[in-house]
Order: C-alpha cells, then sequence, then structure tokens
C-alpha cells in the first residue's frame, strides 16, 4: 500500500516561500497565494509573534514582504531586498 502524497501549496510557487515560511503560513491561516494581497507583513509578523509566543527574527519581516509583493504584482525579489526597507522604518 502506497501513502498518499500531501498536495503540494501553491505557496511554495512563490520565490521566497520554502518549508519553514510555509509552515509559518499555515499557522496565520493562510493556504492561498490569493490571500497574501489583502495582508501586510507588520500584521503577519505581529501575528506570528502571537500566536507562536516568540519574538521572530527581523528577517520574517522581510520574507512576509517579499511574498506579499510576489501576490500583488508578480514581481519576484529576493527577500533581502526587502530588508534594506526595514531597517529604514521602525523594523530595525
Amino acid at each position: 500500500m502506497r501513502k498518499k502524497s500531501k498536495p503540494k501549496s501553491e505557496l511554495l510557487g512563490l520565490m521566497n516561500v520554502g518549508q519553514a515560511t510555509l509552515k509559518d503560513l499555515h499557522m496565520l491561516g493562510i493556504e492561498k497565494i490569493e490571500q497574501l494581497k489583502a495582508e501586510t507583513p507588520d500584521y503577519l509578523y505581529q501575528k506570528l509573534q502571537k500566536i507562536t509566543k516568540t519574538k521572530q527574527d527581523p528577517c520574517v519581516w522581510d520574507v512576509f514582504a517579499a511574498i506579499i509583493h510576489e501576490a500583488k504584482t508578480g514581481e519576484k525579489l529576493p527577500w533581502w531586498h526587502w530588508s534594506k526597507i526595514r531597517k529604514k522604518t521602525k523594523h530595525a
């Protein structure tokens, strides 16, 4: 008897989503790329910290910014592109 493999998440098609980010997104209730279009990196970052009761690495904000941007525009930018933007704001 063969084990059924889990269906591959469409979120893994985003440039900056790997297994760890996929797990975070699932904790946040996000299963589809379309859902990211209505989100902000600030909101997801803060919500993840509340859910996990853990201070998240600031780079998690960068990943959220990158995947939300890609969901909205289709433009694929590496997560570190957003680090300089975060550092110019209150997210440093």
